[in-house]
């Protein structure tokens, strides 16, 4: 009686470690691109915490704020969706926006996880299904304001973009548009899921979002065919890494990382 009493008590302790796993884990906070959000970051984050004990939360505040907040030492980590000096450039206009001076470090280290493509979306009863890179210009700058102008309804265009501190958008305006600015009637939402919301509300609607994420949440849209716009996915750090982050980027590099990037 008394072995099995040996054997049940650490049977039920063993149990309890077990079931308590996840309240030991290790949190951490990554703060930025809502497409990093929803492409690796947040599907991933149980097979993460499963394979390193590591519970990342994620603000999607977008590329820009989620720098500032690095910076300010909010987070040990951000994530973006564009290079590094579009980044930074997002965290300046966005830090202005609020009334601050960002003070850039030098020792800023950038680490990619995976690229992303960003595709124009429209409503998904809108006839056209092809642009140039030169009519999307012509869209977004207000130059075209009708679809009638390439090959659809008589219908007045509706700008849909994301806030001045996305990497999307930022990509998309120096990429497709040579850096002119949006037509002043554009739509501004704060991230990926409202702009594909407010493209599917609206049949005359354009907007420009992740590839990976449209493809797992068209909603009421659809993709316009381009010439590819691409972009890296990536997590920057002031210096190097914390080892809870350099386990965080080891993951999403590894074979079972990458099968949790969507």
């Amino acid at each position: 009686m008394r072995l099995n009493q040996f054997v049940a008590i650490g049977i039920a302790a063993l149990l309890g470690l077990g079931g308590n796993q996840s309240a030991m884990a290790e949190k951490t906070q990554i703060w930025g691109s809502t497409t990093c959000q929803k492409r690796f970051l947040e599907p991933g984050n149980e097979a993460l915490k499963a394979a390193t004990g590591i519970d990342v939360k994620v603000m999607g505040v977008g590329s820009g704020k989620g720098l500032i907040a690095v910076i300010e030492g909010k987070a040990p980590a951000s994530a973006t969706s564009s290079s590094l000096k579009s980044t930074v450039n997002a965290g300046k206009k966005a830090a202005k926006k609020s009334g601050k001076m960002l003070s850039i470090p030098n020792n800023l280290e950038f680490h990619e996880i995976a690229s992303d493509v960003i595709v124009p979306i429209v409503h998904k009863d809108n006839p056209v299904s092809s642009l140039s890179w030169e009519q999307l210009k012509a869209i977004n700058t207000g130059t075209i304001t009708n679809w009638k102008a390439v090959g659809g309804h008589d219908l007045p265009i509706r700008v849909v973009t994301s806030h001045e501190g996305s990497s999307t958008r930022a990509v998309f305006q120096k990429m497709v548009m040579k850096k002119a600015p949006y037509i002043d009637t554009a739509v501004k939402v704060m991230s990926t899921r409202l702009e594909i919301n407010e493209v599917s509300k609206y049949k005359g609607a354009i907007g420009a979002v992740s590839e990976g994420f449209i493809r797992q949440n068209p909603g009421k849209s659809k993709l316009i065919q381009t010439d590819e716009i691409s972009r890296p996915l990536a997590l920057i750090t002031v210096g190097t890494p914390t080892a809870t982050v350099q386990k965080v980027i080891d993951f999403y590099r590894s074979p079972a990382g990458r099968k949790q990037i969507k």
